[in-house]
Parts: C-alpha cells; structure tokens; sequence
C-alpha cells in the first residue's frame, strides 16, 4: 500500500493569472493498494458525498494516465479518499487529486517516472501549472509552458507572514468562472498586471511587504469574477481594514486569501464577527504555508 499526502494549493495571487501559485497546509490524503480484481473508493471528509467512486473518480484516471504512460496493468485497485480540501473553492481539490493519483501510481509502478515527467503529465491534465506545480514541490512557485516543457521556479516564502484563508458556503466550478473572462484585454491593463506581479514576487523574495496591498492588485480576471461572489467589496474592505497585507482571489474563487503579519492575533475574530451578518456562511481559518509539497510513504 502507498500513501500520498498532498497540499492544497492557492494559484494567481492577483495578478500573477495562471502562472503563480502557493502550497498550504490543508491537505488530501490518498491510501491505495492493489487487489485482485475492480475497483473500490471510499470517499471521507470534504465532498463525500459528490465524489464520484466509479472509473470516472479523479484520482483514479489520474492514475490511469500513468499506468498507460508506463505500460503497467494491475488487475484491481482499492483506494481510501481523506479530503480536507473543500470542493470547488478555488484551492487546488482538482490539481491535489491529479498529483496524488500520478504519485501513487507511480510509486506503484515502480518509480518509473521521474518528478519531472510527473508534474509535465500532471500539468497536461490540469491545463494550467499554477496548482499542480506548487502541489508537487511546496512553497511558491512561478511556473510556465516553454514549448512542451514545463519550466518552473520554487521560492521559499518569507518568515513572519501567515494567510487567512476565507471560505464561503457555496461552490464555484472553475469553467463557469473562466466564461466570464474577456477574450480580448486591454494593452493599459496588461501593463498594470506585468508591474503588480514583478513587485508581487520581489517582495515576497525580499521580505518586503508593505506594498502588497498594490502589488496583490489585478485586472484580468478579478474584476470579471467578483460579480459572482456575493460580498466582495465588503470581504476586500474589511481585511483591509483588519490589517491584511494583500488581499486577493484564491484561483477562480470563490475563496479569498489575506495575506497577514503573524503578530495580527485579532484579524481571525474580527472578519468572522464582520461576515456574520452575511446571508452566506464564510468559514475563516488561518493556514501556514506546505513548504515540501507532495509526500509519499510506503506501508
């Protein structure tokens, strides 16, 4: 039996649209082992009851993309689900059952593929690097396609920081949320994002962090999606009001991630107390980063 334990993970950080992202520490947990014949999923925790335990299971096709890659045919597998990452919130429940799938079955296999064919089959499937790759090493991470390479950059993100990550009750797939994005961007706009996302990086390599709230800033896909969040100014207002270093959409949303000192105790209390008057409920807890990414033990 293998056990695979993966990040969730938060991509864009404003402007940085498909190509950043960030590993947290909220994870999926996967328990597989061959069997003689079939299939068999148990599904526990987040979205049990929505995840589909049949061929069509996530994790298992991920899974199945390697055993064709590698030419590996078992005859049955069994598998245990333990998801802590909410369902279509925007914090990478997709890209973790990818990466967890293609681990396990390479470690089943026989670690016939290396890290580096992973994360390329693994981005393949996603579409996008900016949650498989941080999902696989940890960290944050800059990532982009060179041709048909995946080329990417991890950066330890500094001490003395934490995120608030603000979950609302409801759910947001990811192709309703690419559908209201424009096909055509103004050349003004793509300038505003090309700076926030060059002072983004360098203050988060330098530790320098007054500037986020400007550099977590974006107009390529935030404002298209913010009218399909119920409270958005409200939620923006009052983390900036709270103390939030930078405010931004966690991939497609619905979920928004605070940037926060780790000295801000009161910030959690004070946004709950600031969302309860809300029609929906908004879960609000606060998350380290995962700096090592993706883990594998053998049972």
């Amino acid at each position: 039996m293998v056990r695979v334990k993966v990040p969730a993970t938060t991509a864009n950080i404003g402007p940085g649209f498909d190509c950043l992202g960030m590993a947290i520490n909220v994870y999926n947990t996967i328990e597989v082992e061959e069997c003689d014949e079939g299939l068999y999923i148990e599904v526990r925790g987040q979205g049990y009851h929505e995840v589909p335990c049949d061929h069509t299971n996530l994790v298992y096709s991920a899974m199945q993309k390697v055993f064709d890659e590698v030419c590996y045919h078992p005859k049955g597998i069994r598998m245990v689900l333990t998801n802590d990452i909410p369902v279509a919130r925007g914090l990478g429940s997709s890209a973790a059952c990818i990466v967890g799938g293609m681990v396990a079955a390479n470690a089943l296999s026989g670690f016939k593929l290396s890290l580096h064919e992973l994360m390329k089959l693994a981005v393949q499937v996603d579409g996008h690097p900016d949650n498989v790759v941080p999902a696989m090493v940890g960290g944050m991470t800059a990532a982009c396609w060179e041709g048909e390479e995946v080329l990417y950059v991890k950066m330890d993100p500094p001490l003395g920081i934490r995120l608030a990550v603000m979950i609302p009750d409801f759910e947001l797939n990811t192709s309703k949320a690419r559908q209201v994005l424009p096909d055509v961007i103004p050349l003004r706009d793509v300038v505003f994002n090309i700076s926030r996302t060059a002072i983004l990086v360098a203050s988060l390599l330098t530790g320098k962090l007054d500037m986020l709230s400007v550099a977590t800033q974006d107009r390529l896909h935030q404002p298209y999606r913010k009218a399909l969040i119920p409270h958005w100014d409200d939620i923006f207002f009052y983390a900036g009001k709270w103390g939030a270093k930078g405010v931004f959409l966690s991939g497609a949303g619905p979920t928004v991630i605070a940037i926060l000192d780790e000295g801000n105790v009161s910030f959690i209390d004070r946004m709950k107390e600031a969302v309860s008057a809300f029609q929906e409920r908004w879960e609000i807890r606060m998350v380290d980063f995962c700096r090592s990414g993706v883990e594998l033990s053998c049972i």
